[in-house]
């Protein structure tokens, strides 16, 4: 274990003093362009998964039915936000927040370049590596440095959430550029251009916190989370390096025999199983730390209360996550996208949602900041029931557009605008949740377990990403009457899900102090 690094006097200060990034410390403008470009590549890979691989082998792709390449996307991404859970485990207690990311970053872009490699040789072997290893990377780099973020702003309160904010931009940015450039390189010109293009863009990702973390986040996730006793401190290294082995070495097992053809592996039995499982790995996680975590009567409190956000952060996700699956199909079958003769990709509408983000971000982070000088504070939960009911109306501006489809029997596409409005409430809802979402987390979170709390929130998106891709997936081009009853559904669980936790609040913000609400 490496001791502290020497730094410059000038950056012994603590970098929450300074204000030089738009009123924010350096150290935010140093992740913000890391997170930028994770989420290039991150963005900027997903789309081109499905039509990759369900792409005939003659035409470069793998020839894998659509059914199954949905399902494989589905259990990708939610595995990358399970790998947050692990991976703030072991940045807690191992590796320290800064040396998680970088390692983290290093591992996405082997990822990367394994499954570029993958079009160029057409093998499945590298392409599903690289996927793990995007997993794997992710999962170390993407609470870790949330929680980094977290740290640059120790007196929390409102300049926390618009920090958040910020940071939240670059993430949408990342998207917005990923998935345009990405996409026509991977579409236009070959499968192996677009993906080497994220992987250049984690590169560049890598480059960036290297070369300014060293200058502009003073000591900050340095150091894991130490055991006073060197005895135990020793064998808590010791059970997190086995856990570590045996995992890496049953997954490696697991690719071996899947390569060889010795285990047939169902994409969407696994997909259907991993919800439950995930599902049961929350309460369970959440009933052992509470019960045998070492908390005080106050920490508990505040878990509780994490307890209680990550339950309606799933629900949001699991509407949410329904733009790649069922939002995706309405672009695709039903939506009228010939613009001066020329038709936009269907994919093209999943950018939407973040170059709202990109513009709407800093309003919300203005908004925040303004309530609070007038002494309008809103808790955490009040936020979530914002964001909820956001998304509700997001959904329900799709109801009359689904009916319009059935009574003309679909023979009449409709307007973009229908989609461009749900998209815009869904962004207004994500801005309220999500990262309020993630300033939570770091406010509410025991200083020994914020990693972990971190890849608590991010699991939240995990659990949502299952549940909106099996619900999705009912959607049928065939069955038109099915598309209204999926909408009104989701809506009517929004509404009631931010209804109950409106109730809630007022009991919720009992159990936190002031500062952290």
């Amino acid at each position: 274990m490496s001791e502290p690094m020497d730094l410059p006097a000038s950056n012994q200060q603590m970098p929450s003093a300074d204000r030089s990034f738009f009123g924010h410390p350096r150290g935010l403008s140093t992740l913000f362009f890391t997170e930028f470009w994770e989420r290039f590549s991150f963005y900027g890979l997903r789309p081109l998964l499905v039509l990759f691989m369900s792409t005939a082998i003659l035409s470069g792709g793998f020839g894998i039915p659509r059914n199954q390449a949905s399902a494989i996307v589905g259990i990708y991404a939610a595995s990358v936000y399970l790998a947050s859970l692990p991976g703030g485990w072991v940045a807690d207690r191992l590796l320290g927040l800064r040396r998680s990311i970088m390692i983290g970053a290093v591992l996405i872009s082997g990822g990367h370049i394994s499954i570029s490699l993958s079009s160029l040789a057409h093998t499945k072997v590298t392409f599903f590596v690289g996927l793990i290893l995007i997993v794997l990377g992710t999962g170390l780099l993407k609470p870790n440095i949330s929680a980094i973020v977290g740290d640059l702003y120790p007196e929390g309160g409102a300049r926390r959430d618009a920090g958040f904010s910020i940071f939240y931009m670059g993430i949408n940015a990342g998207a917005v550029f990923g998935q345009l450039i990405t996409g026509f390189l991977g579409e236009k010109v070959g499968w192996h251009f677009g993906f080497g293009a994220a992987g250049v863009g984690m590169l560049v990702g890598v480059a960036v916190f290297a070369v300014r973390s060293k200058t502009t986040l003073g000591n900050l996730g340095i150091e894991p989370s130490r055991n006073p006793d060197p005895v135990k401190q020793k064998r808590q290294e010791l059970t997190i390096k086995l856990a570590l082995a045996l995992g890496l070495g049953a997954l490696a097992l697991v690719v071996v025999l899947a390569a060889l053809g010795t285990v047939h592996l169902d994409p969407q039995a696994i997909g259907r199983n991993m919800t439950y499982v995930l599902v049961g790995v929350a309460v369970i996680y959440f009933g052992l730390i509470f019960l045998a975590g070492g908390l005080t009567t106050d920490e508990k409190k505040r878990i509780a209360v994490i307890f209680i956000l990550f339950i309606f952060a799933s629900i949001f996700w699991a509407a949410f996550e329904q733009a790649p699956t069922s939002l995706n199909l309405f672009a695709k079958d039903f939506t009228n996208r010939r613009m001066f003769g020329w038709e936009i990709p269907a994919t093209w509408f999943q950018v939407v949602n973040s170059l709202f983000i990109v513009l709407f971000a800093p309003i919300f982070a203005a908004i925040w900041l303004k309530l609070s000088k007038r002494g309008i504070n809103l808790s955490s939960p009040a936020k979530f029931a914002l964001g909820l009911l956001f998304a509700a109306v997001g959904f329900a501006v799709m109801i009359p557009a689904a009916n319009f489809l059935v009574s003309t029997s679909g023979l009449i596409k409709v307007s973009a605008l229908w989609l461009v409005v749900s998209y815009l409430f869904q962004t207004f809802g994500e801005l309220c949740l999500s990262p309020v979402g993630l300033s939570s987390m770091t406010k509410l979170s025991p200083r020994k377990y914020v990693g972990q709390m971190m890849g608590i929130w991010f699991l939240a998106s995990s659990v949502g990403n299952l549940i909106a891709g099996l619900v999705g997936g009912r959607v049928d081009p065939e069955k038109l009457e099915q598309t209204p009853v999926l909408f009104i559904g989701t809506t009517v669980a929004l509404v009631a899900a931010a209804v109950i936790l409106a109730v809630l609040t007022p009991f919720i913000k009992k159990l936190i102090p002031h500062e952290a609400s």
